[in-house]
Order: C-alpha cells, then sequence, then structure tokens
C-alpha cells in the first residue's frame, strides 16, 4: 500500500476526532511532521515503515493533539452544514440524498424578504424546491417536516456520527464510537 493512502485519524486532546463529518484525517506526511514537532502523540500505527537515509518509523494511524483545541461554540453558516443539521433529508419529501443532489429552500423566500440564515433555510431537493417556487409554507402547502433552527456544533457532530465515510481503518475503531453502549462479553 503507498504512503498516500494511510491517513492518520486526528483526535483532540480529550481522545474525541476534531471532527466527524468530515473525518478529521491528516495526510501521512502531515502527521510524521507533527511527530517530529512534538505537537502530537501516536496512539496507533500502521504497518508500513517509511525511510529518511538516517532514520525509519511505521506510519501513524491514530495521532492525538498534546494541546485541546475548544470546539467552536457557534458552527460557520454553510450549505454543507445546512444538510447536515438537516442529515442530508428533503425536509419536504423525506427523501434523504447525496450532497449534490440537494438545495436548499428559504422558508421565506428572498424575493419577499427572507433572509440567507439558518432559521429560514431548510434542505430540499430540487423537485421540492421547484414545486414551493417563492411561496410560503401555507400558500403551497408544503411544511418541513423540521423547522429551520440554529444548530450547535454538537449537535453537527453527533449528526455527522450518523454517515461514516466509506473507508475506516480498523485501528480507527476504539477512537471514533467509544461513546456506543458495549456489548457485554
Amino acid at each position: 500500500m503507498a504512503p498516500e493512502n494511510n491517513p492518520a485519524l486526528v483526535l483532540n486532546a480529550d481522545f474525541r476526532p476534531l471532527s466527524y463529518f468530515p473525518l478529521s484525517l491528516w495526510s501521512w506526511q502531515d502527521a510524521v511532521k507533527a511527530v517530529f514537532m512534538e505537537r502530537v502523540n501516536v496512539l496507533s500505527e500502521y504497518e508500513r515503515i517509511v525511510h529518511s537515509p538516517t532514520f525509519a518509523m511505521k506510519l501513524p494511524s491514530v495521532i492525538a493533539l498534546k494541546e485541546y483545541v475548544p470546539q467552536a461554540r457557534r458552527p460557520a453558516f454553510t450549505r454543507f452544514n445546512v444538510f447536515l443539521r438537516d442529515r442530508f433529508t428533503c425536509q419536504y419529501c423525506g427523501t434523504q440524498r447525496a450532497a449534490d443532489q440537494l438545495t436548499f429552500d428559504h422558508m421565506i423566500p428572498r424575493s419577499r424578504g427572507g433572509r440567507t440564515m439558518w432559521t429560514n433555510v431548510c434542505t430540499a431537493c430540487a423537485a421540492c424546491n421547484l414545486r414551493k417556487s417563492n411561496r410560503l409554507p401555507r400558500e403551497c402547502g408544503m411544511f418541513p417536516r423540521r423547522y429551520p433552527y440554529e444548530p450547535s456544533t454538537q449537535i453537527l457532530q453527533e449528526h455527522g456520527r450518523q454517515f461514516p465515510p466509506n473507508y475506516l481503518h480498523e485501528s480507527w475503531q476504539d477512537f471514533l464510537y467509544w461513546d456506543t453502549e458495549l456489548e457485554p462479553a
């Protein structure tokens, strides 16, 4: 396996991932650099070894920051974070879709003075957004399943845990879902 296929899972100093969605991963180069700069502790390693003329080391697969990085109190208002808040689900028809198949809808349309903000925007599929058009929910009988709200960073992290990436290295498992209930042995 090529080194570029060996990203390191990055944990905060409290051993929680910096982000679940997207999963906080660093390239093997960034992870090795952080090890040499003594900014992280290595918790797990790949079998892959990298060499320099005078040194050899296993690539880190899980690293934890030595200094805690506080989470932002208020998440950035982005299209992606709106989709994550709404769990990538159209708030009108209830279908779950990939991010590239979603839009966001203004509850109070911009043409009627509605603003682009957390409490006025919800996730919609293209068909529902087109059907609602520039009308208010009561005018078209289309009411969202969940009304828009400003989420906390913690809520977005919880929602992100519901969408694991396509690839999870076995050494990451104990650090990604540590807060789930364990089955008795």
